[in-house]
């Protein structure tokens, strides 16, 4: 009989790296041990200059994550005051892109990034209720709905088009938009300053390029 599956793999696809969950016998579930692993992960992707977005699935297709696997909820005790989070790096702020390719169920703990304003998320917090893909697209829970089974490919071809771009300013732009989420006008204005003033001679040069002609017509955007 072959031995089971490691709960989490981490495997490099040109500039992504692709964390998995693979725990199908309990819907991809996370258990103590398996965000330990989520965690060690999420540093080796860090670590890795060469990884410049990570892809975040569930194997299989039934479910990208239950949660917690609530059969084991007694190892996370250890992890219950774990800054990064319980199920591995949830409440860890990425200093690349992150994509969450999903296919299938994605509950409760596999649900952790709330982007969809106050209203709506309470409207999942307090009722539990489903959302099937194409409201989960109508409230910005979800960017795209790809067909069957595409949900890795397309997001390989999403973390290529990142990885294409300049990546000093794009991640200056991504930061400031992060960690300008709350601020007042003025100090949100003042953290996008600053980050424009940390990347300039890289958008000098770009600007030079573009004014020779390089990336007319909108060229290189979008993915």
């Amino acid at each position: 009989m072959p031995p089971p599956p490691e709960p989490v793999t981490y495997e490099r696809t040109g500039a992504a790296a692709v964390l998995t969950i693979d725990r199908q016998e309990r819907r991809n579930a996370v258990d103590g041990p398996t965000a330990e692993l989520l965690a060690a992960g999420y540093e080796r992707f860090e670590a890795d200059d060469d990884a410049r977005v990570l892809i975040l699935t569930g194997a299989g297709d039934v479910a990208f994550c239950a949660g917690a696997d609530l059969k084991a909820i007694d190892s996370f005790a250890p992890r219950l005051e774990d800054p990064a989070g319980p199920l591995g790096f949830t409440r860890r702020t990425a200093s690349k892109p992150t994509i969450a390719a999903i296919s299938g169920w994605c509950l409760a703990g596999g649900l952790e990034l709330r982007i969809v304003g106050l209203g709506r998320a309470l409207d999942m917090i307090l009722t539990g209720r489903i959302v099937p893909g194409e409201e989960a697209l109508e409230m910005a829970l979800v960017n795209e709905i790809v067909p069957p089974g595409e949900h890795l490919t397309r997001a390989l071809v999403l973390a290529d088009g990142l990885a294409r771009f300049p990546q000093e300013t794009m991640l200056a732009d991504r930061m400031a938009a992060i960690e300008g989420l709350g601020l007042s006008l003025r100090d949100g204005l003042a953290r996008e300053a600053r980050a424009g003033r940390e990347v300039f001679e890289v958008a000098r040069r770009g600007a030079a390029r573009f004014a020779s002609g390089e990336g007319r017509g909108g060229e290189g955007a979008g993915v």
